[in-house]
């Protein structure tokens, strides 16, 4: 081990606070502040500065090296600027790691869940980088953790968009100057026709209502949230007195919407309710999030032999409320959709009426 010596902070004279030494005036640095100490040999910049950052299991310090100086008083000044800013003396350093970790505490909690869920599972195929120093990183090194990925558009596009936030908070923090991530390209979301379930497909899900996750299927289909939404539902968004649910979000017109329940669902929603967990559609008790609710979708549909996305089944409320005469204004006000009619939005009893009475057009 390398000998050390440890030094004081030296103070002007004029502060009554510190204890003289050897005709200055000096004190020990705070803990937590760091030490700046003497390395032995001849050396060009002799002295370390270092912070205690943990323990090992033998209780010896673990340090983090912020540097070297060739005087004691340089070390101390570099070492007072790390306290103050440590990102401003570590910027070079910073490893992919560190900067999604801090990332993370102080950016992700501002996302959405669901969000932040797929900007954490986008992290793992960025790992084969999580060493390097950040301001390293090329545009065509995180070009490869698209291409390389094996997945879908879907998932090429969430990489993409964490290497967005990851560069924007990086530029923040002065650990770049240029964002590579505006050069990204990943696969294009594929064209849909956005079909909606046929009647036929409708009873097939029906028949299979007992079936894990199903319900869910005809929840939605009666219901027409947005995904985001209907995983979003609360205990507490669901009256049963009124018959009603309340949640939306992404717009204005989307946001604090009231559905009504229809009928047929009405089991349905009363049975999820008795399981007791933190959403209307939870997993074991916890919140499920679309990332595993995808994943049960896509075996429901390959169980029943469809092929539909969760997002069609609000295509389907929409389509058959417009087949059946429906008013306008009360298919924007259920779907969220602005329009003129909507502007004013105010739920009175004849309001709930009508929206009632609209969604128990579909059959």
């Amino acid at each position: 081990m390398i000998p050390e010596q440890v030094h004081y902070i030296t103070w002007p004279i004029e502060n009554p606070h510190f204890q003289e030494r050897s005709g200055e005036f000096s004190m020990r640095a705070p803990n937590g502040f760091g030490t700046v100490a003497r390395l032995s040999g001849n050396r060009r910049r002799p002295f370390i500065i270092k912070k205690t950052i943990g323990w090992n299991d033998k209780g010896h310090p673990i340090y983090d090296i912020i540097g070297y100086a060739a005087t004691r008083e340089e070390g101390l000044m570099i070492l007072s600027e790390y306290n103050r800013d440590p990102w401003d003396v570590d910027r070079a350093k910073i490893t992919l790691q560190q900067l999604f970790d801090l990332w993370k505490e102080k950016k992700a909690p501002k996302l959405g869940e669901s969000n932040r869920a797929s900007m954490t599972s986008a992290y793992k195929y960025c790992k084969p980088l999580e060493r390097k120093p950040y301001k390293s990183i090329k545009a065509f090194q995180m070009q490869e953790t698209i291409d390389t990925c094996g997945k879908s558009y879907s998932t090429q596009a969430a990489i993409k968009n964490l290497w967005n936030h990851l560069d924007r908070f990086a530029l923040e923090l002065d650990i770049i100057s240029k964002r590579y991530s505006e050069l990204l390209t990943s696969d294009p979301v594929p064209e849909t026709s956005r079909l909606p379930f046929t009647n036929d497909e409708i009873k097939t899900v029906w028949e299979h209502q007992s079936d894990p996750w199903v319900d869910t299927v005809l929840i939605l289909l009666y219901s027409g949230w947005r995904i985001s939404e209907f995983l979003n539902l609360k205990p507490e968004d669901i009256d049963l007195k009124e018959g009603t649910m309340k949640g939306g979000t992404k717009t204005k017109a989307g946001k604090n919407r009231i559905v009504p329940i229809h009928p047929k669902i009405r089991p349905l929603i009363e049975r999820r309710l008795a399981e007791g967990g933190p959403r209307l559609i939870s997993y074991n008790g916890k919140i499920c999030n679309q990332t595993q609710y995808r994943i049960f979708w896509a075996d429901i549909m390959k169980a029943l032999k469809l092929n539909h996305t969760p997002h069609e089944c609000r295509h389907t409320f929409e389509t058959k409320l417009d087949s059946a005469g429906a008013n306008r204004k009360c298919i924007d006000l259920l779907m969220g959709h602005v329009s003129k009619d909507t502007g004013n939005r105010v739920y009175n009893h004849k309001t709930l009426d009508e929206l009632k009475a609209t969604v128990e057009l579909i059959s």
